[in-house]
C-alpha cells in the first residue's frame, strides 16, 4: 500500500512538473514573439499575424494544460482504485526465498590480483615495465584494476621476491619465484 501511495505521489508530482513546464514554455514563446515584433518596425499585416499566432499559441497551451490536468486526475483516480482493489484481494508480497533471490556476485579470492599482475608481467617484453603497461595488459585480458590495486599487488610480489623495482622507481621486473 505504501508503494502505491509513493507511485501516486510521484505521478502527481510529474504531472505538476509537466504542467509548469508547458506554461513556462508558452510564456517564453510569447516573450520571444513580443520581443521580436517590438524591436523592428514591421508592416501592420505582420504585426497582426504575430498577434494571431500568439492567440493560437495561448489557446493551444490552455487546451494542453486542461487536457493534462484532466488526464492526470483520471490516471490518479484509476491507480487509486486499482491499488485499493489489489490491496483488498491480495496480501502483501512475502520476502523472496533463497532459491528465487538473485545470486550474490562472486568475490575474487585473496591474492588473485597479485597472481593476475604476475601473469601480466610475464606477458610484457623482458618481463618488465611500468604500472601503466601492466594495467594495459590486464585490461586486454579483461581485468580492469585501479593503479592502487596494481601497486599493492606489486608490493606483495616484491615481498615474496617475485618482483623488483628498478632504480628509477617506476619500472617493475618479474623474476621467477625461488623454488
Amino acid at each position: 500500500m505504501a508503494k502505491t501511495a509513493v507511485i501516486e505521489l510521484t505521478d502527481h508530482i510529474e504531472s505538476i512538473r509537466r504542467e509548469a513546464y508547458n506554461e513556462g514554455y508558452a510564456a517564453a514563446m510569447r516573450t520571444v514573439v513580443e520581443f521580436s515584433t517590438s524591436r523592428t518596425a514591421k508592416p501592420k499585416a505582420t504585426v497582426t499575424k504575430a498577434n494571431a499566432s500568439r492567440a493560437v499559441a495561448r489557446r493551444a497551451t490552455a487546451s494542453k494544460a486542461t487536457a493534462s490536468k484532466v488526464t492526470a486526475r483520471k490516471a490518479t483516480a484509476a491507480k487509486a482504485a486499482a491499488a485499493k482493489s489489489t490491496a483488498a484481494t491480495t496480501a502483501a508480497p512475502k520476502r523472496q526465498s533463497r532459491a528465487q533471490a538473485k545470486p550474490a556476485p562472486t568475490r575474487t579470492r585473496r591474492g588473485d590480483n597479485a597472481r593476475r599482475i604476475a601473469q601480466a608481467m610475464m606477458a610484457l617484453p623482458d618481463h618488465s615495465g611500468p604500472a601503466a603497461a601492466i594495467k594495459k595488459t590486464l585490461a586486454e585480458k579483461g581485468h580492469d584494476l585501479p593503479y592502487t590495486s596494481i601497486r599493492h599487488g606489486l608490493g606483495q610480489l616484491q615481498a615474496r621476491g617475485e618482483a623488483s623495482v628498478a632504480a628509477d622507481g617506476k619500472t617493475w621486473s618479474y623474476t621467477a619465484p625461488a623454488s
